[in-house]
């Protein structure tokens, strides 16, 4: 189940006023990105990518946590009955569905470690989940990023960048601009940093 947009958008704002920072604007970054990449690829729906893409950090309501937000956003998503987005809370930070590619502190308790772990499990990835992923990959706070200067961003802040994971972003970017048929920063537009 999915929030309508106008309720995400609600539900972001809520969530920037918990803890302010510049991942609200991300969100809203990746929230275009999966729309405009939707409306060119056939079969998927505009309007679920814009709601997934704009929710998919919304974990970061709860505080500044690594692994933790992927966890708190999960559980806050299925407790509001929003499954869809919950997966996507889950999936957003995996690429390969695989708990080692995470890219910052494992800051989760045992439980929420285990719930991650257990669900993550469960997934096989969907397009849905592999456009959030890009458009995660693609959304800076100030606007649209190449793909490599955002992923060598993340380096920095972070102290590293899995080889598997950069490959990852680079096939999904290849993957979709071939469903599109057109360069992804000609469907996002040209606001890039």
């Amino acid at each position: 189940m999915l929030p309508t947009r106008s309720e995400a958008e609600r539900l972001l704002k809520e969530a920037e006023s918990c803890n302010p920072g510049p991942w609200g604007d991300h969100s809203r970054v990746a929230a275009h990105c999966a729309e405009k990449i939707a409306q060119a690829c056939e079969g998927m729906d505009p309007e679920k990518a814009y709601i997934l893409g704009l929710l998919h950090d919304i974990g970061r309501k709860f505080g500044v946590r690594h692994l933790g937000h992927v966890s708190d956003g999960y559980s806050y998503m299925m407790s509001l009955g929003y499954d869809e987005v919950a997966r996507v809370c889950l999936t957003h930070s995996f690429n390969n569905m695989r708990l080692d590619e995470y890219i910052g502190r494992v800051d989760t308790s045992d439980e929420e470690y285990e719930l991650v772990k257990t669900e993550l499990g469960k997934i096989e990835a969907d397009e849905y989940d592999r456009l959030i992923q890009l458009c995660d990959a693609l959304a800076g706070s100030e606007g649209v990023m190449n793909i490599e200067d955002r992923m060598n961003d993340v380096k920095r802040r972070y102290g590293s960048f899995p080889q598997t994971k950069w490959d990852s972003n680079i096939r999904l970017k290849a993957y979709f601009e071939e469903k599109a048929g057109k360069d992804i920063y000609d469907l996002v537009g040209e606001d890039r940093l």
